[in-house]
């Protein structure tokens, strides 16, 4: 279906018989400051202009009901005042998380109704979960004028995905979803949860998304194993200085003089956290001196190092990458996300466009022998409740 939000009313009148509130609930792009946020770093990521629309509206009734508009499935319904079990379906879970977390916290949530669709391709890297964790979320807080602020509702989205969900996820995808600005990035600081915003208007620059459609079957075990090999660095360094609690608190300086006492695989991965660290910070530095070549290049050292230090990459992420490497349109490109497939990030001219797309689409073929799938998106704004007629 064509993503309009009058056709998400439509529909939902046409199935509840009902007037409902929307909410337009974005996906994210991470630009750069990748396996940084379980380790306290810093990310830089946006909400961008691919999204899901939710219609949602009391039912005076101790039910749930959900409805995928985009999805070959029945309508979703439960009893609002038992305790949820998994849906078994996937998709309901997540909106259920987000109910469970504000019922542990003793907000009063009635029955509801919630139709929603989307264009956010699913698997692709773009956290089409937090964008319904966040939407769900701004509806409620409407809907029953629970007054959450958008912090608190980017902790209940991890929760949700965290514990009911069974995802251990970090929360930049819900906080990014939630705190968007149009014409901005966030830099968020993971450690705090503070934020700041940085200016990313340039017109003439679109994001282009390579989708290598690799199943990313290794993502979350190796994820498991990078998480446990940084502890270990941050276990031993630790013992040389005791107020070293992350890899947020290690040096450049401090993890050279102590490198013996590291495995090479270990140093790797500490050495790659900092070097990314610094990255976020000196891109955001360009991007106040409107420098984006300089930004770009962030991006290529980025993946690199994610290729050879955190080795999450893939063959068909590094010939995307490869792609793009004598392109002028293209100022930077990366992967993005856990790795092992997914999407790669690239900042290319947009009027260019098009012929970077087949530039890259050919390499790829050439080399691979199957096709890109792409995705063109702009900076946008995080979860918003729209007025509607």
């Amino acid at each position: 279906m064509t993503l309009d939000p009058n056709n998400i009313l439509t529909e939902f009148r046409d199935r509840f018989g009902s007037s409902p509130i929307i909410v337009e609930s974005p996906a994210r792009v991470n630009l750069i400051g990748e396996h940084t946020d379980y380790n306290n770093g810093f990310v830089l990521p946006a909400a961008i202009d691919k999204m899901i629309v939710l219609a949602l509206a009391p039912n005076n009734q101790n039910r749930i009901r959900l409805y995928a508009a985009d999805m070959d499935q029945p309508e979703f319904e439960i009893d609002i005042t038992e305790q949820f079990p998994k849906s078994g379906l996937g998709w309901p879970d997540y909106i259920l998380g987000v109910v469970d977390q504000l019922q542990k916290r003793g907000y009063k949530v009635c029955g509801f109704d919630c139709l929603f669709g989307g264009d956010i391709p699913i698997g692709a890297g773009l956290s089409s979960s937090a964008a319904l964790e966040g939407g769900i979320l701004t509806g409620l807080s409407t809907l029953f004028d629970l007054n959450l602020t958008t912090l608190q509702m980017a902790k209940m989205g991890q929760k949700a995905e965290n514990q009911f969900v069974g995802v251990q996820c970090g929360i930049m995808d819900q906080f990014a979803n939630l705190h968007g600005e149009a014409g901005s990035v966030i830099r968020l600081d993971c450690r705090s949860l503070e934020y700041s915003l940085y200016p990313f208007n340039r017109e003439d620059i679109a994001i282009l998304l390579c989708d290598t459609k690799v199943r990313r079957e290794l993502a979350t075990s190796e994820y498991n194993v990078r998480r446990k090999q940084c502890e270990e660095g941050v276990r031993i360094l630790m013992q040389y200085d005791s107020t070293i609690q992350s890899l947020r608190d290690v040096k450049h300086d401090f993890l050279e003089h102590r490198r013996d006492t590291l495995t090479g695989v270990v140093y790797d991965r500490c050495r790659f956290v900092l070097d990314e660290n610094q990255r976020v910070l000196d891109a955001c530095n360009n991007l106040l001196e409107d420098d984006i070549e300089s930004f770009g290049k962030q991006m290529y050292e980025s993946h690199y190092g994610l290729r050879d230090l955190y080795e999450v990459s893939c063959r068909e992420l590094d010939v995307l990458v490869e792609a793009t490497e004598a392109l002028d349109p293209v100022l930077g490109s990366r992967m993005m996300g856990g790795g092992f497939g997914g999407c790669t990030i690239n900042l290319v001219f947009e009027q260019e466009i098009k012929a970077v797309k087949e530039q890259i689409n050919r390499h790829y073929q050439s080399e691979l022998q199957k096709p890109v799938e792409f995705y063109v998106a702009k900076i946008g704004k995080g979860a918003s409740v729209l007025e509607v007629a």
